[in-house]
């Protein structure tokens, strides 16, 4: 075989196993693949953001009667964090209007009350006609059958590893009893 033809051989294979490697990711989006703000303002491509780590999605609300989980959640994101893990707080106010505050409001109760140091999201809608798309995405039977269907109240959580639900838990489940779900795959 000449070597111009070994050559067009080798740019094909790379150019084939580049096609089935997007392909791949095609089928297969990370369900954190979404453009939010932060709680700041800033403009954050989830996915980019946090992605690689173990991540935590939380509907969070501020006058809620599972808003003492704020607690519990900044003791596992202190225990984890230097191990690949995130847990990202989401402001909602569709339960009971217990998220009312704007996101300089929210931010400022959260550090002063429960000194969280997690990543928040700027508030947005998880359930109803508004409901942002990351929100769309996690309750979706499209994304995790075992895991669809409307979010219920503040504080559900949603357990992300590799771009994929793998948990989902309710209001009640507090952070202490996620703890070993976390551990299982925290580095």
């Amino acid at each position: 075989m000449s070597k111009s033809a070994l050559s067009a051989l080798t740019a094909a294979l790379l150019l084939a196993v580049a096609s089935l490697s997007l392909a791949a990711k095609k089928e297969s989006p990370s369900v954190l693949n979404h453009d939010m703000k932060t709680i700041e303002g800033k403009d954050v491509n989830v996915a980019k953001e946090y992605g690689d780590k173990i991540v935590l999605v939380v509907n969070v609300a501020s006058k809620c009667g599972y808003t003492k989980q704020y607690t519990g959640l900044q003791a596992l994101y202190e225990k984890y964090k230097d191990k690949n893990f995130v847990i990202l707080g989401v402001p909602a106010n569709n339960f009971g209007g217990q998220e009312p505050g704007s996101d300089d409001q929210i931010a400022q109760f959260c550090s002063s009350k429960y000194k969280v140091t997690f990543p928040l999201l700027s508030k947005v809608s998880v359930k109803g006609d508004d409901m942002c798309e990351l929100y769309k995405t996690l309750t979706s039977k499209d994304t995790n059958p075992k895991f669809a269907g409307d979010v219920k109240w503040n504080f559900e959580k949603f357990l992300v590893i590799n771009g994929k639900v793998v948990a989902r838990y309710p209001s009640k489940v507090t952070p202490e009893e996620i703890d070993a779900d976390v551990a299982k795959s925290a580095k």
